[in-house]
């Protein structure tokens, strides 16, 4: 299968608009993930939120579903959040760390996930163990391997990092955390409708991911995976009438399912969308979405290595459709100005964001962007030519 691109531009309002190369920080949704937001909010407006939620509560539900099958899980391991990060978060903080547990990580972890680490290690003792790099700037399987010991209490890897185009090899790295028997918690927030996943094949415990990123879905939503034979191995960090129930005066029981993570005030608009959008991801077929990113990013790559004074600063056996570069001379940010000027939009990433890798590569900022299945040649070669004129300045 491959994707009509022209039929994808069509459904994609702001196609008309910009050429939009960000979508690593987040997509533009199509028509019918719009509609479905639209259509939610107009009916809370004219019913209330409650009588609205009430009517609308099998697309809801339905969200679930979809989730449960762009991931290759069971819909009742699926907890609906509001971003990424809360997801990640519930799952890391509902696991119990000591003194001398360790928390085995990557160079390119995302800042959000590393500022968790530290907080627990000051908290607790743990120890945290950042795993090297292999020649090609991915995480080094056979390193992790050989530092596994009785004291490594979990495994956390982002699988696409926020920059430098590589993807984590997550697959790898499940085989290693299951011979181990050691927690498997993947971070999928750039991988979710960017790559395919099958969470039985990787081999991960528990997997958090956005709905605003490459499944071009609502901002503000979000999803964790936890595998059933974990969650009575996790305790939510915090529990409301939505994730337990107050069955005597003394006692709660959790719900039995992963929306123990979840709490009881949602965006109900957005969840409704973000099923949309998976689905709309899972129409296309994922193996192709994945097909169409990988050949633009190499085209844009390709495109870049060929300007003069300008460094693609990716890494990786296996790159993504992140793009990551500098212009010699040239400040990211002003580079993200001159862009939008001719309606391109892309992005930076800056130290605060990757500060191991961005350090262990001695790069403060730098320029990023992520190209989607909807976008066009037409888009990458103006973007090659507004770089070139960049460059000549």
């Amino acid at each position: 299968m491959s994707i009509d691109v022209a039929a994808a531009r069509a459904d994609t309002p702001g196609c008309a608009n910009v050429a939009h190369l960000y979508n690593c920080g987040a997509g533009l949704m199509p028509r019918p993930v719009l509609d479905s937001l639209t259509a939610h909010l107009t009916l809370e407006a004219g019913i209330g939120g409650y009588e609205a939620a009430d009517r609308h509560e099998a697309a809801v539900a339905h969200s679930y579903d979809a989730i449960a099958t762009l991931l290759n899980c069971d819909a009742d391991e699926i907890a609906l959040v509001e971003n990424a990060t809360v997801a990640w978060d519930m799952a890391f903080y509902g696991m119990s760390f000591g003194p001398g547990d360790r928390i085995l990580t990557a160079v390119s972890e995302y800042a959000s996930n590393y500022i968790a680490f530290l907080q627990v290690a000051k908290r607790t003792g743990a120890e945290i163990v950042v795993v090297p790099n292999d020649a090609a700037g991915q995480l080094d399987v056979a390193a992790l391997e050989n530092l596994i010991d009785a004291r490594a209490k979990l495994i956390a890897v982002t699988h696409v990092p926020t920059n430098g185009g590589l993807v984590n090899p997550a697959a790898e790295i499940g085989r290693v955390a299951r011979a181990a028997g050691v927690p498997f918690l993947l971070d999928a927030c750039q991988a979710a409708g960017h790559l395919a996943l099958d969470v039985r094949a990787i081999g991960c415990d528990m997997l958090s991911a956005t709905g605003r990123k490459y499944l071009r879905g609502p901002r503000g939503t979000g999803f964790l995976y936890v595998a059933r034979h974990m969650l009575d191995r996790l305790e939510p960090p915090f529990l409301d009438l939505h994730a337990a129930s107050w069955v005597a005066a003394d006692r709660y029981e959790l719900r039995p399912d992963a929306r123990r993570f979840e709490n009881w005030e949602s965006y109900v608009a957005g969840k409704i969308g973000l099923g949309v959008a998976v689905d709309y991801a899972l129409a296309l077929g994922m193996d192709a979405v994945e097909a169409r990113i990988d050949d633009l990013a190499t085209g844009l790559r390709r495109r870049l290595d060929a300007i003069p004074g300008v460094r693609v600063r990716d890494l990786g056996a296996r790159k993504c459709g992140i793009v990551s570069f500098s212009i010699d001379g040239a400040d990211p940010n002003e580079v993200v100005r001159a862009m939008a000027d001719r309606k391109i939009n892309i992005g930076t990433s800056s130290a605060f964001s990757t500060r191991l890798d961005m350090d262990g590569r001695d790069i403060t900022l730098m320029n990023r962007m992520g190209v989607h299945y909807y976008n066009s040649e037409d888009e990458l070669d103006r973007f090659a030519g507004a770089v070139e004129d960049l460059g000549r300045r």
